[in-house]
């Protein structure tokens, strides 16, 4: 099988997506932002991975299966135009309307581009008690058994510890930053344990490196905890806003869940109450159970 997949971003988004490597067979095709290109080549499963400025050379061969995960009408535009049998994912109706395949809608009626609209997403969103992988899986007919992300290896940096602090969030989730990360970080270091927060860096080779460099990573739902769950390294997660549900445990993760996780439901907002409501001492205590 000829098969084309096309997820852009965000980079934990195609972090987690790579499962998808372990169950198809055939000649993989991966279109991704160029930033991402780096996590798909060197993989232990081969890959012809092009950024989408490259996306036109896609077009040199028929595809069996065309996986389109993402929702914006530029990518269905350019995904209606390729050479396929079975699109699974979001695509351009006969109208021209931006719409989705009925096997991929356990995972897009949860979405953006949702047939329920936006309120009705979030709701349905908040019931889920189902992976990521679970959803895609299942609508590919492959069902997910635990099947692991598949990375690359990262770029030793040099920086190694016990424990990785991972405190930033990013503009379009700022409630998703946790307010005790200086405070966990002084309670550690106090017990004795080698602590970094992590810096930014250069590649994402790099920033993969720093995470594999430690024995725990402390993080919000974000890249660092996508790129531990992938390396075999146990994390503590804190989830003030979004879906603890969907991320797959990998027997790595302890997951920390604020008592306001519906207030702040996917809100890009900032509320200081949702950066506060999980506890430092119940991260604390699941830090020191990691480490163990």
């Amino acid at each position: 099988m000829n098969i084309l997949i096309i997820k852009l971003g965000a980079t934990g988004d195609v972090v987690r997506t790579s499962t998808l490597l372990r169950r198809l067979t055939g000649d993989v095709t991966w279109i991704t932002a160029a930033k991402n290109a780096c996590l798909l080549s060197g993989l232990e499963i081969p890959v012809r991975c092009l950024d989408w400025e490259q996306r036109e050379t896609a077009r040199d061969r028929n595809y069996d299966l065309l996986i389109n995960l993402e929702d914006t009408e530029d990518v269905a535009e350019f995904a209606a135009s390729v050479n396929s049998k079975r699109t699974y994912g979001a695509y351009l109706d006969d109208q021209n309307k931006l719409t989705y395949s009925e096997d991929s809608s356990a995972w897009f009626d949860l979405s953006l581009i949702s047939r329920y609209g936006r309120q009705r997403a979030d709701e349905l969103k908040l019931l889920n008690r189902r992976t990521y992988q679970d959803l895609v899986f299942d609508g590919l007919k492959l069902g997910f058994a635990g099947e692991q992300y598949v990375l690359p290896k990262g770029v030793d940096t040099g920086l190694h510890g016990d424990v990785a602090i991972s405190p930033v969030a990013g503009p379009v989730w700022p409630m998703k930053a946790w307010a005790h990360f200086e405070r966990l970080q002084h309670e550690l270091e106090g017990r004795g344990h080698k602590v970094n927060v992590l810096p930014t860096r250069a590649t994402l080779l790099e920033h993969l490196g720093d995470v594999q460099g430690h024995r725990v990573l402390v993080s919000g739902d974000s890249l660092p905890m996508h790129l531990a769950l992938g390396s075999g390294v146990k994390c503590v997660s804190i989830f003030n806003c979004t879906s603890p549900w969907e991320i797959h445990e990998y027997d790595l993760q302890i997951k920390l869940v604020s008592p306001l996780l519906e207030k702040h439901w996917y809100q890009r907002t900032f509320d200081p109450a949702a950066t506060t409501a999980v506890t430092l001492t119940s991260v604390l205590e699941a830090t020191l159970k990691q480490l163990g």
